[in-house]
């Protein structure tokens, strides 16, 4: 599709109505953006920009700006909708600072985290965002974060804080959400709850695994195994065994494989058993049944993490701490009140 035709032909004015109209601002400041004047807000004009991408017009070529550096983000894998969501965020917010985002995902078998790092600063990156990454893994040698910083690329750390580790810090309060997630069903009537959550080395799952326990004070039931559809079902089969009604999911595919497990068993979510999902990513508002969930405020933890970095990049003084964020209980249809007998 061609260009955004210039101001004064009569071709442009549908075009502008539909670019004002997804940017949601006028059709004179649509004209203005297009045309390069001044007097536009910064936020603004990255409005309107990100109005001519989704409507799938180019970019005049004024308003293609040079990139102010490339930031690297590290992510474990696409399958789990909530990295994708995140990735979407994280990049959206860099593009509005000017930087051009490399997006690496790690796959088994393939490319590690550190291999991923080292071609990254090979490439000159300005800085890094890691999600997820070896931080969060309590078995993994810290120093490789030193080595980087030592090579004075800054870097932003998501999801899993180490104190060994001299960076800033973004988290969701996964003790919290575990904490609201059994109050939740407690206030149905369910008595015999159970946590499926994933391997124990890593820190988000401790947190979560925390939480829970203190909120139950030791009468819940944990199955640690692996973040995905088929770990789900699997520590929900052992769950049902021991006479759960409800079940925590570390994440929302988890909980997909939970609701797998229990209808295997000829039972029915909610009217048998409840589930509880976690991450709220937008795929979950529509399963059968919707998805009850704790959601991660990923757009406010990105922000903080790409500032963060932003400063860090700027040689302003950040404090190498974990920024830490209220996730949300979303009520949806796969929680009800607990079962008689």
């Amino acid at each position: 599709m061609g260009g955004v035709s210039d101001p004064g032909s009569d071709a442009r004015s549908p075009r502008l109505a539909d670019i004002a109209q997804q940017a949601r601002v006028s059709e004179a400041t649509v004209s203005r953006v297009l045309n390069g004047k001044s007097g536009v807000a910064a936020a603004t004009r990255q409005r309107v920009l990100a109005a001519l991408d989704v409507l799938g017009y180019e970019r005049p070529l004024r308003l293609r700006q040079r990139s102010a550096g490339l930031i690297g983000l590290v992510i474990p894998e696409l399958t789990n909708p909530i990295f994708p969501a995140f990735a979407q965020v994280i990049e959206q917010v860099l593009a509005g600072h000017g930087y051009t985002p490399v997006l690496c995902t790690q796959s088994p078998g393939g490319a590690t985290e550190d291999d991923l790092v080292d071609q990254l600063v090979e490439r000159g990156v300005t800085g890094i965002v890691f999600l997820s990454g070896l931080h969060a893994d309590t078995t993994a040698d810290p120093a490789r974060y030193a080595r980087l910083a030592g090579r004075g690329v800054p870097f932003v750390l998501i999801n899993g804080f180490n104190e060994r580790i001299n960076a800033p810090f973004v988290s969701p309060d996964d003790a919290a959400a575990t904490r609201i997630a059994v109050r939740h069903l407690q206030a149905l009537g369910h008595e015999r709850i159970g946590l499926a959550v994933g391997p124990h080395r890593f820190v988000p799952v401790r947190r979560k695994v925390a939480g829970f326990e203190a909120e139950l004070n030791g009468r819940g039931v944990v199955q640690h195994t692996l973040f995905s559809v088929e770990g789900g079902q699997a520590a929900t089969t052992s769950l049902l065994d021991a006479g759960c009604t409800a079940v925590v999911c570390g994440s929302d595919m988890m909980a997909l494989g939970a609701i797998r497990a229990v209808r295997q068993r000829g039972l029915d979510v909610p009217t048998d058993v409840s589930v509880v999902g976690y991450d709220d990513s937008d795929l979950f508002a529509f399963t059968d049944p919707p998805l009850t969930t704790l959601r991660q405020p990923v757009r406010a933890m990105a922000s903080a993490a790409v500032d963060a970095l932003l400063e860090e990049i700027g040689g302003n003084l950040v404090q190498h701490t974990e920024f830490v964020f209220q996730p949300e209980l979303v009520l949806r249809g796969s929680t009800a009140v607990a079962p008689r007998g």
